[in-house]
């Protein structure tokens, strides 16, 4: 039988205050790599132990990487408050920096679910992550625009039947990116992948070990 991955509940200095966190280290870790996994939306109950970011935390294990999972200011343990969008881009990038302190030969990954999937792109241009991974990003709420194009490996993982986000948003938006990120779309998924969360899993682990 498998062993459980290793858990350390963490507090990281963010430009709010501090951050709560939760460090997951699969088994004799040797891939170099940490995902940061970033949650919905916090004014809708987003918070790090969604279902969906619970899935990606699986998927990562899955794949030998270590997994760190975080609330934005505002929610939970975490200190400050919601602050549109932009101040969670600071609450990425602290948590990036933790992980290039602590580790500073490891390769660093960027995930993030609806809200957090645009937080974390956005966050890219300055944490300068190897790899993106967008999951239903929330572009009809938090906007479509990047500050800078991205040259880096990214993944997009989209429901045809989301009922918060369309469908059709996120392939304009893909379209409308340069180099244009890989778009994978789960036939019947809705935004919350009620029914398709085995799926999403091992679409993840499918395609990242590619």
């Amino acid at each position: 039988m498998a062993r459980a991955p290793d858990k350390e509940n963490l507090t990281i200095p963010g430009p709010a205050g501090l951050l709560e966190a939760l460090l997951e280290t699969p088994p004799d870790w040797a891939s170099g790599c940490v995902a940061v996994l970033c949650h919905p939306h916090p004014r809708q109950g987003g918070m790090m132990h969604n279902k969906v970011v619970h899935t990606m935390v699986r998927a990562m294990h899955d794949l030998g990487l270590a997994s760190l999972r975080f609330n934005f200011r505002g929610v939970g343990a975490s200190e400050g408050k919601y602050a549109d969008g932009e101040g969670e881009i600071g609450d990425v990038e602290a948590v990036a920096e933790y992980i290039r302190q602590r580790w500073p030969e490891a390769k660093l990954w960027l995930a993030g679910f609806s809200f957090g999937a645009v937080v974390s792109a956005r966050a890219a241009q300055q944490a300068q992550p190897a790899r993106l991974i967008s999951i239903a990003p929330a572009v009809n709420i938090l906007g479509r625009e990047l500050a800078e194009q991205l040259s880096i490996p990214w993944l997009v993982i989209q429901g045809d039947g989301d009922e918060v986000v369309p469908h059709r948003d996120v392939v304009e938006w893909v379209n409308q990116i340069q180099p244009k990120p890989r778009l994978i779309v789960l036939k019947g998924a809705g935004h919350f992948f009620h029914g398709h969360l085995v799926e999403l899993r091992e679409t993840l682990v499918a395609t990242l070990s590619e």
